[in-house]
């Protein structure tokens, strides 16, 4: 049984690292960009936000069929969506290639495996839940960094040479997931959580009823748009406060964004188990602020070091917003509709993608960075206005049979 648990954690990282690599967008759109140049920014932005929207339905397809087959036929189904998402973007001669291929066949590829790992691993570590959740979660944000920067490191500079890299990442993440998709086991009745504990099962047509998800929804969403905004314009944003830095030294310090992502999903995830939900999301909101404001105040004085300690502060923030809501989520709506309801929490991001896009409108209609630090700080504000409406359920007789003491 322990060794069990091992793979099962071991596997869950190797699955979420390959299946964030579609996070890496903007080291994929480089060469595709260099190569259609006729295509627009916006047209190929257009291909992310496809990829995030089938993420999010992939995810809560994948959810509904936990309930009928394994986590391991999930992850393999995903493997064979990659690979044939891959496939066709690594052809691609139209915007619909690409938006078919890297949009709908990988984004619902990642969700598949996201939800088959982040609803199947935790339940292993009953006692451990939110920082196993932020182990994985780890895997998946540091993707963009480790996968992500592989592929461009072997890939060749001349135009097209990214082609042939895409397709081999295509066959490699096939392989791998499907391998590792045979560690995947339902955790046994002596591991798995205790009804006896207080918890209870709360059924997906109820959560949505319940204020609580309404409110962590509402948190999750303005967070996560704040953070996917600075995301989008990070390597800009540097060029403002030192603008004679070289191409390397700005993605180093972009890094600094990935890396305390990762980090920020291990410690959070520590915390939750530890504190609960009300501090763990009072700490991810004061480190939105703080990173913000660091970098808000970078951008007045010119101040480098305190560009990177605002986004060292806002990377582990946007980190610990996945992992609060798969802690929350276990937590607060409990194990049985687990895979239904973790999907359902992840939605946001549907609507949190759209900050990116916001800020880029500010920023075109300003031609400065303030409406962009307006609009994260309002982003934060009333993410710490709707934490207050976000209390544990109790058991409700009035909800019926659909929660089970």
């Amino acid at each position: 049984m322990k060794h069990q648990r091992i793979f099962s954690v071991l596997a869950g990282v190797l699955v979420m690292l390959f299946a964030g690599f579609v996070y890496a967008w903007s080291i994929l759109s480089a060469p595709i960009a260099a190569e259609f140049s006729a295509w627009s920014s916006a047209q190929l932005s257009l291909a992310f936000t496809i990829c995030m929207a089938f993420f999010c339905l992939g995810g809560l397809t994948g959810g509904m069929m936990l309930n009928k087959v394994s986590a391991g036929f999930n992850i393999r189904l995903a493997a064979v969506l990659f690979l044939c998402g891959f496939f066709i973007t690594s052809r691609l001669q139209s915007l619909p290639a690409l938006y078919i291929g890297y949009g709908v066949l990988c984004g619902t590829a990642s969700g598949f495996a996201y939800n088959a790992v982040m609803s199947t691993v935790p339940k292993w570590f009953p006692n451990r839940q939110g920082l196993i959740s932020g182990v994985l979660l780890m895997g998946f944000g540091a993707s963009s960094l480790m996968i992500g920067s592989a592929f461009t490191v072997l890939t060749p500079a001349q135009t097209g040479a990214w082609r042939t890299s895409l397709l081999i990442m295509g066959i490699l993440m096939a392989v791998i997931l499907g391998l590792c998709s045979f560690f995947f086991h339902p955790a046994t009745a002596e591991v798995s959580v205790s009804k006896a504990s207080g918890d209870f099962d709360m059924a997906s047509a109820r959560m949505v009823r319940h204020p609580s998800f309404w409110c962590f929804f509402a948190w999750a969403t303005l967070l996560s748009a704040a953070g996917l905004a600075v995301i989008g314009q990070a390597r800009p944003i540097v060029l403002t406060v030192r603008p004679a830095l070289s191409a390397g030294a700005v993605s180093l310090v972009v890094g600094m964004i990935s890396v305390c992502n990762g980090l920020g999903r291990i410690v959070i995830g520590a915390l939750f188990d530890r504190f609960g939900a009300r501090i763990t999301m009072s700490t991810v909101i004061s480190l939105f602020l703080i990173g913000t404001g660091s970098i808000a105040f970078s951008s007045v004085l010119s101040s480098f070091p305190l560009l990177i300690a605002g986004y060292a502060a806002l990377g582990m923030g946007y980190g610990g917003d996945p992992t609060t809501g798969a802690s929350l989520t276990q937590a607060f709506f409990g194990s049985k509709h687990y895979s239904v309801n973790f999907s359902l929490v992840n939605l946001n991001l549907m609507i949190a993608s759209l900050g990116s896009t916001a800020v880029g409108a500010l920023y075109d209609a300003s031609g400065n960075y303030s409406t962009t630090f307006v609009f994260l700080f309002a982003c934060i504000l009333l993410g710490g206005i709707a934490m207050l409406g976000v209390r544990k359920p109790e058991y409700f007789s009035s909800l019926g049979p659909e929660v089970s003491v």
